[in-house]
């Protein structure tokens, strides 16, 4: 059954409240996270790399089941799969607060990943199919909105939550949080939204999920762990092993297509020369993820901030952000492709100049410039990545492109992690003063810096033909 009509859905607009939920609490604990980890690494005697797996197990789950949630809500039914979502991802963040352990927050870790993958697909489809064509880019701009929210108020609603200790609570209250909205979406998802799903859905591709996900996991394990051991000799049979099944992925896929099946990921689209050099520009940019991460742990640890004082301290980078997500259509209409490199290069001197002020012990209001800089850049090259990359290929291949540059996004997300904070904390050599921190934290965002100048290099090559899948590039989203 499909829902779609010309006159949209009679109670869209009271819908679309909760489908931003939906889409709002993803994003939300990505950041909110962040402000606690100096606080759950006291709290259950976490390693470094513990806490660099906090993040990048969400991240790196989130990616692998996210084309196969979109799918799922296709096959099944969006309403359902959104549902069953929401009421995962309350579950999971149930787990995470009261969770006794590092093991058992990442586990619960990973489900809000596994159930976030379910739940946020289903947004952008229900999107499209409950409102009329003209009313779209307005729903669409609201959504767009949603992530700079959630950025904005993941870092303060962190620090406040932690820093208030009610209930005797501390970090536990940034998962606990997720409850009542959780339950409030349910329960009026349940009574507004409206079931659509597609008679001619692709079949999921479990083996193409399975063999990603061994991938990614041979990957990333080492390079967080392998820190801390020294880097024993497995950590680089991990790293070969995991080469070794991106190639079998990548095969598996190819097979898939040839035979008429609907991989996850279709390999056929990398023989177009701007996809593919897009999609490399996507896993570079997204490396900067772990800046959220390197500044809290230095705020926190380094300058003794409170989570609160942490989290007032990011503002200026979300609002930044928040800033330019807001204004990105527009920039993108007047600069075309050099949205890109342009916005890239912004975001990239905003943290060069973060980088002097930590290097020279500046006062810390100093740092809010080159932040919102750095936001500013941010929150325009996101749309505008996502924009020039899936209009390099045609029309109808649209949606597959977006699923891939969303999970080459996730995948970078849990790769900086795993690299950039690899590096902060390897600068850091176990040392506890401030200097030690604000050495780690310049040499940690420096490679930022670099990544960004390459990208913005990099990125001049992209958009230049013509635009062909330009039309769905923002609807097709999922």
């Amino acid at each position: 059954m499909n829902t779609h009509h010309a006159a949209g859905d009679p109670r869209r607009w009271l819908a679309l409240p909760i489908l931003l939920t939906g889409a709002f609490l993803p994003p939300l604990d990505f950041f909110i996270v962040n402000v606690a980890l100096p606080s759950i690494r006291a709290s259950l005697k976490a390693s470094s790399a513990e806490l660099q797996f906090v993040i990048s197990a969400y991240a790196a789950t989130y990616a692998v089941f996210l084309i196969t949630g979109g799918r799922m809500g296709d096959l099944y039914g969006r309403r359902r799969m959104f549902l069953f979502g929401i009421a995962g991802f309350t579950l999971a963040s149930l787990l995470c607060g009261f969770a006794w352990s590092p093991q058992i927050l990442l586990v619960g870790r990973m489900l809000q990943g596994m159930a976030a993958a379910a739940l946020a697909p289903q947004v952008l489809a229900s999107i499209r199919v409950m409102f009329p064509p003209h009313e779209q880019s307005r729903a669409l701009g609201l959504y767009v909105a949603t992530f700079g929210i959630a950025a904005t108020l993941g870092q303060l609603l962190g620090g406040v939550l932690i820093s208030g200790h009610w209930l005797g609570l501390g970090w536990q209250l940034i998962f606990l949080v997720n409850l009542p909205i959780g339950l409030a979406a349910l329960i009026s998802g349940f009574c507004l939204l409206r079931e659509s799903n597609e008679t001619r859905a692709p079949k999921l591709d479990l083996g193409g999920v399975c063999s990603l996900s061994l991938a990614l996991g041979l990957l990333i394990y080492p390079l967080v762990e392998g820190r801390e051991q020294g880097w024993p000799a497995w950590t680089y049979a991990m790293v070969a092993g995991s080469l070794a099944m991106f190639g079998a992925f990548v095969r598996y896929e190819a097979r898939l297509a040839r035979h008429g099946g609907s991989p996850l990921i279709d390999v056929q689209l990398f023989r177009e020369g701007d996809f593919s050099l897009g999609i490399l520009v996507t896993l570079g940019f997204y490396l900067t993820s772990a800046f959220v991460l390197t500044y809290a742990v230095y705020l926190q640890n380094g300058l003794q901030r409170s989570a609160l004082q942490a989290g007032l301290a990011t503002v200026p980078f979300t609002v930044g952000y928040f800033c330019g997500s807001i204004v990105a259509a527009r920039v993108i209409g007047m600069l075309g492709h050099r949205t890109l490199p342009l916005s890239c290069a912004l975001q990239a001197t905003g943290f060069a100049m973060v980088v002097a002020v930590v290097s020279h012990h500046l006062e810390r209001d100093a740092l809010f410039p080159g932040l919102a800089l750095a936001g500013l850049g941010f929150g325009v090259a996101m749309p505008a990545l996502i924009r020039v990359v899936i209009s390099s290929v045609e029309t109808h291949h649209a949606g597959l492109a977006s699923g891939t540059v969303i999970t080459a996004l996730q995948i970078s997300a849990a790769l900086g992690v795993a690299i950039i904070g690899g590096v902060f904390y390897g600068a850091l050599k176990g040392q506890e003063t401030a200097g030690a921190y604000a050495h780690a934290f310049a040499v940690s965002l420096s490679c930022n810096v670099v990544a960004l100048a390459i990208i913005s290099l990099l990125s001049l090559a992209l958009g230049r033909k013509p635009q062909r899948g330009l039309r769905a590039t923002v609807t097709s989203m999922e």
